[in-house]
């Protein structure tokens, strides 16, 4: 057990290293500074800028940024949705697999074009090699979408006053041109390296040790897991995702997923500073994140390593922990600090089953994606926690009798007003659709696969990771029916374009304003007590929020399995 602990140290420490490096090189990236790559990356941008017709030089104002990224977004959904539904007799499906239909189709192209993946088919037997050729696309460019829209952000922030806010499509190419692209080859040869297929062939047919013939799913597997996790996307290949042995062979490949789904969001945090010139406050947003994270993975690494009580009861050896739904190549405490990793962030794979994970396990994960904001997905991490520093400015500009500020410019009721609907919308989505599938039982009660407490919390669970663009879930609900899928599909387009226009709308209408320069009545966003009061903010907004919904599913779970 001791070793396991040193192994997830070791993952938390390499990807904080590579993250700080990394977080450096980004920041140089968005800001027009030369990199060691460039004449590797220039002529490639050209040659798009060219074949597209963009004009990289042309700044846009806000408005304009996210007109780009919604016009953009809608082409590509039209594309993977007509695949989808014709898959069946399109080149690159050696196994024969049929269309989607309509309703899966909508789900599963939302879910890839919104960086969230949640998947209402096993990926064997649920798509073609070219779909998932498209879907692999799709994590490429949701990835992306997500950094350029932080990009704006952080341009919003550089200038003292202005509205031209760079290039929506410049900062996309870079983020996936410079970053994603290349750090993507290298994890893929990696797990290339450790088994992972990389083939267009079909089926592969083997006789197993019992004399038993079996067909074994196969594909571009590598190439699409890389991508799965560095651009916190999650979707699987397979259905078992990361619990599968082609996807996941082994505790280095392990390793490298887990590293590979958190280092650009702990660089991003990083890149803010380095962009900014405020290296101080992006270490007190990374601490904040990190206080956070914390609290949420040592409770689930304890709980899944100290094993099932019921079954100690019974007499049975309980030493490697609760491995119901878990792999011993991984053992407990991996999958546990997997289990929040993949919450936190918008990554949503999965090493082992959460729906098989101790109900208070289960609880911090739904936590993690109810607070949405501890390190995040790629760019979108940021924009959630930057909604969150607004409201601490304002209530503790109101606390001490100063005026709300941040980077120099005055908050006032407009950016409120934006913040306020995107902080509560997503309590809303989350809590509104649970209700409503709970009230009607022939949506909600009747593709339960457990009844009671634990019911209810696999449809709030499926409801929590659409509206934070997670992905996983508790797999003993049968998602794939028309209310699910149009339902959730609802919540996902919403859940994602939503908190990415309302923080880049605040960041807009703040580069307008005149710069006031910073003076002894300013209040300091980048010190410790601030720090504390934005983490106050998140618990108070996600205990008002989401405890009562919390205590119907989870906690009530956890307090009749320890009255048995």
């Amino acid at each position: 057990m001791n070793t396991e602990i040193l192994g997830i140290i070791a993952m938390f420490a390499i990807t904080l290293v590579i993250g700080i490096f990394l977080g450096k090189y980004i920041a140089n990236v968005y800001g027009y500074k030369k990199t060691f790559l460039d004449p590797v990356f220039e002529p490639v941008e050209k040659l798009i800028y060219k074949v597209s017709g963009i004009n990289p030089a042309r700044q846009m104002n806000w408005k304009q940024n996210m007109y780009a990224m919604l016009a953009i977004n809608l082409i590509w959904f039209i594309i993977g949705f007509l695949l989808l539904l014709n898959q069946s007799w399109l080149p690159l499906n050696p196994d024969g697999n049929p269309n989607m239909s309509p309703d899966l189709a909508f789900n599963t192209t939302i879910s890839f074009l919104v960086n969230c993946n949640l998947q209402h088919y096993s990926g064997e037997s649920g798509v073609s090699y070219l779909s998932q050729l498209y879907l692999m696309f799709l994590q490429f460019v949701t990835a992306a979408t997500g950094m350029a829209a932080m990009a704006v952000l952080f341009k919003a922030f550089k200038e003292k006053t202005s509205i031209e806010l760079g290039n929506f499509y410049d900062y996309f190419t870079k983020s996936m041109i410079r970053i994603l692209v290349p750090i993507s080859v290298i994890v893929a040869l990696i797990l290339s390296i450790n088994g992972s297929p990389m083939t267009f062939e079909g089926k592969d047919h083997i006789i197993t040790l019992e004399g038993q013939k079996a067909d074994v799913s196969r594909g571009p597997v590598s190439a699409f897991v890389a991508i799965k996790h560095l651009g916190t996307n999650g979707g699987g290949f397979f259905g078992a995702n990361s619990a599968h042995p082609l996807e996941n062979p082994n505790y280095m490949t392990n390793m490298t997923e887990m590293v590979a789904q958190m280092i650009i969001p702990f660089a991003l945090v990083f890149a803010l500073g380095f962009f900014l010139n405020k290296r101080k406050l992006s270490w007190v947003i990374f601490t904040v994140m990190t206080v956070g994270f914390l609290a949420l993975t040592i409770p689930n690494i304890v709980n899944e390593t100290g094993g099932n009580p019921l079954i100690t009861k019974m007499g049975a050896e309980n030493g490697l922990g609760a491995m119901e739904g878990k792999e011993i190549r991984f053992g407990s405490a991996a999958s546990g600090y997997w289990s929040i990793a993949t919450t936190v962030i918008s990554t949503g794979s999965v090493n082992s089953m959460h729906d098989s994970t101790m109900p208070l396990s289960g609880m911090n994960e739904l936590l993690a994606m109810m607070i949405n904001c501890f390190y995040g997905g790629c760019g979108v991490g940021i924009l959630n926690y930057f909604i969150f520093i607004i409201l601490a400015v304002f209530i503790s500009g109101l606390m001490v009798g100063r005026t709300p500020e941040f980077m120099g410019k005055k908050i006032e009721a407009k950016e409120m007003k934006i913040a306020m609907i995107v902080a509560l919308f997503h309590p809303f989505l989350i809590l509104a659709g649970t209700a409503l599938t709970a009230y009607l039982p022939e949506f909600g009660a009747k593709t339960l696969n457990n009844p009671g407490f634990h019911g209810f919390s696999e449809m709030l669970y499926e409801f929590t990771s659409s509206a934070a663009n997670n992905g996983s879930g508790f797999e003993g609900l049968g998602d794939n029916t028309p209310w699910w899928n149009i339902s959730t599909g609802i919540v996902l387009l919403l859940s994602r374009f939503i908190p990415i226009i309302g923080p880049v709308a605040i960041a807009g209408l703040l580069a307008q304003k005149k710069y006031i320069p910073e003076s002894s009545g300013t209040l300091k966003t980048d010190t410790a007590t601030f720090g504390f009061m934005t983490l106050a903010v998140i618990l108070l907004i996600a205990a008002l929020s989401f405890f009562p919904a919390l205590t119907l599913g989870p906690i009530a779970e956890q307090i009749q399995y320890f009255s048995k």
